[in-house]
C-alpha cells in the first residue's frame, strides 16, 4: 500500500497548475451514455475515480480511448447495462449511470455505490425521481434495479433536500423523457452547469441550470459534442490552503474565483493576501500570524464541504478558537482525531469541531479515512516538525492528480513510498 513522506517546514513559493475537476468530468463521461455518436471531453484528471469510470464505460459497451487528458467516449451499443459491485465498490458516483442507462436503454442495474467513509449519502431521491419519471425501481442483493422499457415521462420532482449527484442523474434521465421535467429544489453547484452546458451542445433543451429550479424538455435523440471540463474547485482550494499554512506565496493557476468566493472570503477572513490574475490566477500570500475564522459547510455558493477538512488543518495554526460546523455529511470529522495525534488542539460533539490555536504540529504516522481527509493529513505535515507518513494514499488518488508532484515543485519535501 503506498504512503506519502513529508517532512515539514517548508514554505511554499511558485506555481501550481489546476487540473479539471473529478466532479465534473465523472457526470460528463456518464452522460456519454445518452448518445450513440462520440462525445469528446478535454482537460480531464488523471485521477483514480475517472479511471474506474472508463473501465465501468467500457464494461457497459461504450468504447472509451484517453489521451492524456482528452476523453473520446463512444456508447454505439450498450451491450450490458449494468454497474457491478467489483468495479464501483470504491467509487460513489457509479450511480451517475443509473438516470441515463434508464433514459436510453430502458433498464438498468446499478450496484449500490462505495467509496469515502463521511456517513449515509443516501440514493433514495434518485430513485424517487427516477419513478415519478416513470421508471419501475426495485432493490435487492446490493443492487438497484429499474426498468422503463416504454421509456420516460417528464414529471415535476422537488427535492426533499439538496442532492448534487441526484439532480445530476435526474437531469440526464429528464433530456429523453418525453414532455417536460421539472426539476425543484435542486443542487446549483458548477458541476451541475458544466453538465447542463454538455448535454446542450448534445442537442438537449434545459434552462435554469445554476439555479435552484431547472427545466428541461424532453427530445428524442441526443448526438455527440465536445466539451472542456471546468477547472478543479476542490483541487484549487486545497492549494490554496497549502499555500496560507506554510506562510508561503503561492500562485495556484488555472483556476476559476468565481467557484471560490466563500473560501477566498474566509482565507482573507483569516489574514491570507489572496489576489486574483488573468486567466483564472489566484495568489495566495500568508501573514506570520493567522486568525481563527469560524466555518459551516453549505451547499455552493456556501463553504464546500470538501474543504472542511482542508480548513480544519489551517486552524491549527491560526490564533484563537475556530468552530467549523458540518451541515452537509454526518460522521465526516475523522480526521480530527488523527490531526490531534499530531498535537493539535481539536474537541469534535456532533456536527460542531472546535480548534484552537495555534498549535505546533509534531510528524506522525496518520492513516487517510477519506478523500479529503488525506489531504488535510498532508497539508498538516506540510508544517509539522520532522516526518509525517499518510498511509492509504489511494483515497487521495481517488481526486487529486499527482499531487505529491505539485507540491513538490512549489518547494514541499513529499515523495510517494
Amino acid at each position: 500500500m503506498e504512503k506519502f513522506q513529508i517532512h515539514g517546514g517548508r514554505r511554499l513559493s511558485g506555481v501550481v497548475e489546476v487540473s479539471g475537476s473529478k466532479n465534473s468530468a465523472l457526470p460528463a463521461m456518464a452522460a456519454a451514455l445518452l448518445t450513440d455518436e462520440p462525445v469528446v471531453l478535454e482537460h480531464v484528471p488523471g485521477v483514480r475515480d475517472i479511471r474506474t469510470m472508463g473501465r465501468l464505460l467500457a464494461d457497459i459497451g461504450a468504447a472509451v480511448e484517453a489521451q492524456g487528458s482528452r476523453y473520446s467516449i463512444q456508447a454505439g451499443c450498450i451491450t450490458s447495462p449494468e454497474a457491478p459491485y467489483d468495479l464501483v465498490k470504491t467509487m460513489r458516483a457509479s450511480s451517475l449511470v443509473l438516470g441515463p442507462l434508464v433514459a436510453r436503454a430502458g433498464r438498468a442495474r446499478v450496484s449500490l455505490p462505495g467509496g469515502c467513509a463521511i456517513g449515509a449519502r443516501p440514493i433514495n431521491l434518485h430513485l424517487s425521481g427516477l419513478e415519478k419519471l416513470g421508471a419501475r425501481i426495485r432493490q435487492e442483493h446490493g443492487y438497484i434495479e429499474a426498468q422503463a422499457p416504454g421509456g420516460l415521462t417528464g414529471a415535476q420532482i422537488h427535492f426533499e433536500r439538496i442532492t448534487v449527484t441526484g439532480t445530476e442523474d435526474l437531469l440526464m434521465a429528464a433530456v429523453l423523457a418525453g414532455g417536460e421535467t421539472v426539476l425543484a429544489n435542486a443542487a446549483c453547484e458548477p458541476e451541475i452547469v458544466d453538465l447542463a452546458e454538455l448535454l446542450v451542445k448534445m442537442g438537449a433543451r434545459i434552462q435554469g441550470a445554476g439555479t435552484s429550479t431547472i427545466r428541461i424538455l424532453g427530445v428524442p435523440e441526443l448526438a455527440g459534442a465536445t466539451h472542456r471540463i471546468i477547472p478543479d474547485r476542490i483541487e484549487a482550494g486545497t492549494f490554496l490552503i497549502a499555500g496560507a499554512i506554510t506562510g508561503g506565496d503561492l500562485e495556484v493557476r488555472g483556476a476559476r474565483p468565481d467557484h471560490l468566493g466563500a473560501l477566498l472570503d474566509k482565507l482573507r477572513g483569516a489574514g491570507v493576501d489572496c489576489a486574483a490574475g488573468p486567466e483564472g490566477s489566484i495568489r495566495v500570500r500568508a501573514p506570520s500570524g493567522l486568525k481563527a475564522v469560524d466555518v459551516t459547510t453549505q451547499e455552493f455558493p456556501g463553504f464546500a464541504t470538501d474543504l472542511q477538512a482542508q480548513w480544519m488543518a489551517l486552524m491549527t495554526q491560526a490564533e484563537g478558537a475556530s468552530i467549523i460546523t458540518e451541515m452537509i455529511f454526518e460522521n465526516r470529522f475523522l480526521h480530527a482525531l488523527e490531526l490531534a495525534r499530531m498535537g493539535a488542539d481539536i474537541s469534535t460533539q456532533g456536527h460542531r469541531a472546535v480548534v484552537r490555536g495555534p498549535t505546533p504540529l509534531s510528524g506522525a504516522a496518520v492513516i487517510a479515512s477519506d478523500l479529503r481527509a488525506s489531504a488535510s493529513l498532508v497539508l498538516a505535515g506540510l508544517v509539522a516538525r520532522g516526518e509525517t507518513v499518510v498511509d492509504r494514499v489511494y483515497h487521495i488518488d481517488r481526486g487529486y492528480e499527482r499531487i505529491e508532484r505539485k507540491l513538490s515543485a512549489a518547494g514541499a519535501s513529499i515523495r510517494r513510498l
